[in-house]
């Protein structure tokens, strides 16, 4: 390897190299020796022993590896904003190693389930190459960087919270919510409830971060979306991959640790249909960019099912279809008042490519299908009477807004339809909810 010590960063991230590498001998040795016997945790150690000094070792060891894996993402945040992949490839050693460390953890308490083994030793792995591609990434620096910016952290924390699309967040939330009841056939434990919502927005966050990153440049050509922070400068593009991979890998481990491994793959799913297959391919090449795609904001509410039963029944499936059915009816109302952002940024949603008036026949047409949709759950006597009352009276007020938006037509009635759908999705779902668990 060709590598230069002529940075600050690069020796920092060489020693995080050494202290990793020593601590994962220490642990192969713990392992070996059954000196993890000699330790519950790092202030009650057997000492009488060599092998108690050898967890305490690695406990020690494990302790300061942390400490140099916080400051070198520190010194990558705040040196390497600029360049296009340390501040990424930091982000990701930084995440696989402290998603170790807690699976690790999480293995040993409830007796080394098969999921969380085969999940750990992925990690080391992944870990070993990011931290491999880090060390001679930082070695091919050829300069220190000394003009490190002055921030205003009131606007940076703004601008980030801005990048996970807190609205989407909040309503797809509630859609997995209305799966994890809907399950349960009750209200959750407060321990379910909390780590599968809070892994659930780590994870539509992290995507909606990543869509905003590989949108940058087009969103740039669109006036709702030009002053985003990436669009408009304010956070850099490293900054913003780096944001959007801490919060997917950091669900994923969430997921995986505290809920269970059909939930977390449902999750992880979710982001690599919204990332790679809608965001990357679909969006810039289809009009059918919306009803496909529509399949990433509709895994939610089965990741709440799984996480309640730890299998898909039928039930799941109709809530996704309710979701994948109500998305179509719901963008392109926006697109018909977008249209001429959307012709600027060159992305061929329907209102463009075939005009407004089909748009409207399409909006009207997939609201009767997701009406009928909404239906399937008392049909098959999966939900009950409150639901029923709920999705006919609000089916029928949604139909309503689409018979305008194809009657009347004007942006003033798609922004209506727009708004009403959004409304919809979750008062649907809070009924859900109540029949459910009452």
């Amino acid at each position: 390897m060709n590598y230069s010590l002529r940075t600050s960063f690069a020796k920092h991230a060489l020693i995080l190299f050494v202290l990793i590498l020593l601590t994962t001998i220490f642990g192969l040795a713990v392992t070996q020796t059954g000196a993890w016997e000699s330790c519950a945790s790092w202030s009650d150690c057997v000492l009488n022993t060599p092998f108690g000094y050898l967890k305490l070792a690695h406990f020690a060891l494990v302790g300061v590896s942390m400490l140099m894996m916080l400051l070198v993402w520190r010194k990558a945040a705040r040196e390497q904003r600029e360049h296009r992949w340390l501040l990424p490839l930091t982000t990701v050693t930084g995440s696989l190693f402290f998603g170790q460390a807690l699976i690790g953890a999480i293995e040993v308490e409830r007796l080394y389930p098969a999921h969380l083994v085969i999940l750990h030793k992925l990690t080391t792995v992944s870990l070993w190459a990011s931290l491999l591609a880090l060390v001679w990434m930082a070695g091919s620096l050829q300069n220190e960087t000394t003009n490190i910016p002055n921030f205003s952290w009131k606007q940076r924390v703004k601008d980030y919270v801005i990048l996970t699309k807190p609205w989407i967040v909040v309503l797809l939330l509630l859609t997995t919510y209305g799966g994890l009841v809907a399950g349960a056939k009750a209200w959750p434990s407060a321990g379910l409830t909390f780590w599968t919502l809070f892994a659930g927005m780590l994870a539509a966050a992290g995507s909606g971060t990543l869509n905003q990153y590989i949108d940058r440049e087009l969103d740039k050509n669109m006036q709702r979306t030009s002053k985003r922070p990436l669009a408009d400068g304010r956070l850099t593009p490293a900054e913003g991959l780096a944001f959007g991979l801490l919060l997917c890998l950091s669900s994923y481990y969430f997921m995986a640790g505290f809920v269970n491994l059909l939930a977390a793959l449902l999750s992880l799913a979710g982001i690599f249909y919204y990332v790679f297959f809608y965001s990357v391919w679909l969006k810039k090449k289809t009009i059918q960019n919306i009803v496909i795609g529509g399949g990433a904001g509709a895994i939610p509410p089965m990741v709440g099912w799984a996480a309640a039963t730890g299998h898909l029944g039928l039930a799941a499936w109709i809530l996704f279809a309710i979701v994948f059915m109500w998305t179509p009816p719901h963008f392109w109302a926006l697109a018909i008042v977008r249209k001429k952002d959307y012709e600027n940024a060159g992305v061929p949603m329907l209102p463009v490519v075939h005009g407004e008036m089909e748009t409207r026949k399409q909006i009207l047409r997939y609201t009767i299908e997701l009406i009928a949709v909404t239906l399937l759950l008392p049909l098959f006597n999966l939900a009950g009477v409150i639901y029923l009352i709920a999705s006919l009276i609000l089916g029928g007020l949604l139909l309503y807004a689409a018979w305008r938006v194809w009657k009347v037509g004007g942006n003033k009635v798609a922004w209506t339809m727009y708004r009403w759908s959004s409304y919809y999705l979750a008062f649907i779902f809070l009924a859900l909810m109540l029949d459910a668990a009452l």
